[in-house]
């Protein structure tokens, strides 16, 4: 059976301009690429659609001069300052509204987030590029009203105005009907879990999936993000989130081959493979590769699972599960995968090299979801959304739909629902700035629960409350 991997469908600028469209620019700084995605959003229907997209490899933003300060470095020691990120993300985000051909007027939100976490002790550290970020946006001539929730409709573009319901709720801080846990500073890259799983919830819009709570998501960036929700009514709570190591295991294994960067080269140095379908590494090599990577939830007490700075007690405080993907301790293990891509490489070549890496990172899927089974944090009902560049690519959608022991073993094709979504992330952004202003589609709900309806009354309701 061939899956599908939802993209966004793409609008130009002039039917963007015929109707009542919302335009959210995405902006991610990744430790692999840093995107901006401009997005839009038809206010009558809800569906999402994309304008424009730039790409770039973060290991090209500029060194740090003699002056500046290091604050961080991505997962492979490429150093950031509060200047290099402010330039590299003024550039990307002032070429982007240039190619679309929009005026900054016509850009009505900016969301910031970022994956680059391993090089940070700490996840309130995050604040430091965060701001970098912003002030990226405001270099780029982003006023600071566009990147903040709205308190009154009047605050909107006129044409927007009309669907806001500011003048009956506020956004009180939860992103399509889920709830951050209590502490945000559980895992360092909590904002990526959140927006991934509203994007993913975005992209249902455009199938017959009813992709709300309860669900559970995971973001395969370089490093690993997401949530897992309950069926809680009108907001779902968190219970269960994700870090460590995600693409940074495929992309060890193809720096073995001396066909990309040894220190900061990744699979998306390489063009596409052709012939590696119906390929299957023999079970001794994908057993020695999976005893290098470790999936379980974190232990009390740990600092760090994947490169990633994580704080248990903040989490068993929250009532959120920790989940977590490592080689080794903390990225010991990505040398050793290393030398076994080397050995891929030279014997077999480089289709049975990605096909290896296709069955590895569907394992590490099952693997997460049998971790997640076992937590008690799948219900009856749980839908489950992927996206990022090393899960969505290659084989990998077709072995986890159709070859995952727990798929199979739990009827979940039956009971439960999937989805594969590109760029989840940034269609999240595009949702977010949505709740933050209170943008609804009452008869096209994308809060609430499965086979419910809109959640605005309970809302209005549970705000009056308080």
């Amino acid at each position: 059976m061939r899956v599908r991997v939802i993209k966004p469908k793409h609008i130009g600028v002039s039917s963007l301009r015929m109707g009542a469209f919302y335009t959210v620019a995405s902006v991610e700084l990744g430790n692999t690429t840093t995107k901006c995605i401009l997005m839009s959003t038809n206010m009558k229907s809800g569906e999402l659609f994309q304008i424009a997209k730039e790409v770039r490899l973060t290991r090209t933003v500029r060194p740090p001069k003699t002056n500046e300060t290091v604050f961080g470095s991505t997962i492979v020691g490429v150093g950031l300052t509060h200047e290099s990120v402010v330039e590299f993300i003024s550039d990307i985000l002032s070429h982007v509204i240039k190619k679309a051909r929009i005026t900054l007027d016509e850009l009505h939100f900016v969301v910031r987030s970022t994956g680059v976490t391993a090089g940070f002790q700490h996840p309130e550290e995050v604040g430091a590029i965060v701001k970098a970020l912003a002030d990226g946006c405001l270099a780029a001539g982003i006023p600071t009203k566009k990147m903040t929730a709205s308190l009154s409709p009047d605050d909107l573009p006129l044409g927007i105005r009309d669907f806001s319901f500011l003048r009956k709720v506020h956004f009180d801080g939860a992103i399509a009907s889920s709830l951050p846990p209590a502490d945000t500073g559980i895992v360092a890259n909590e904002m990526e879990g959140e927006l991934v799983t509203a994007g993913i919830k975005g992209a249902a819009k455009s199938t017959s999936i009813d992709f709300r709570n309860p669900v559970m998501t995971l973001d395969f960036g370089t490093t690993l993000a997401g949530r897992v929700t309950d069926d809680g009514h009108p907001y779902a709570k968190t219970i269960g989130s994700f870090a460590g190591l995600a693409g940074a295991i495929p992309d060890a294994i193809m720096r073995g081959t001396g066909l990309v960067d040894e220190s900061r080269g990744c699979v998306l140095d390489i063009k596409r493979v052709l012939g590696h379908k119906d390929l299957r590494p023999d079970e001794s090599l994908l057993d020695e590769i999976m005893q290098l990577i470790h999936v379980m939830p974190v232990p009390s007490g740990t600092k760090r699972f994947g490169m990633v700075p994580v704080d248990t007690k903040a989490a068993s405080e929250s009532g959120v599960i920790l989940i977590g993907v490592d080689a080794g301790t903390n990225g010991s293990a990505l040398a050793d995968l290393m030398k076994i891509g080397a050995g891929i490489y030279e014997n077999e070549g480089m289709p049975l090299l990605m096909a290896t890496i296709d069955h590895v990172q569907a394992e590490v899927v099952q693997q997460l979801l049998l971790a997640a089974d076992e937590t008690g944090l799948i219900l009856e009902n749980t839908s489950l959304g992927l996206t990022g560049r090393a899960i969505t690519t290659g084989m990998k959608p077709e072995l986890i739909y159709n070859d995952l022991v727990l798929l199979n073993n739990t009827r979940w094709i039956d009971t439960h629902q999937i989805l594969f979504v590109e760029d989840g992330l940034a269609m999240g952004a595009a949702v977010a700035a949505r709740c933050m202003n209170s943008l609804g589609t009452p008869h096209n709900p994308m809060g609430g629960r499965k086979g419910d309806h809109c959640i605005m009354a309970e809302r209005m309701k549970l705000q009056s409350h308080k």
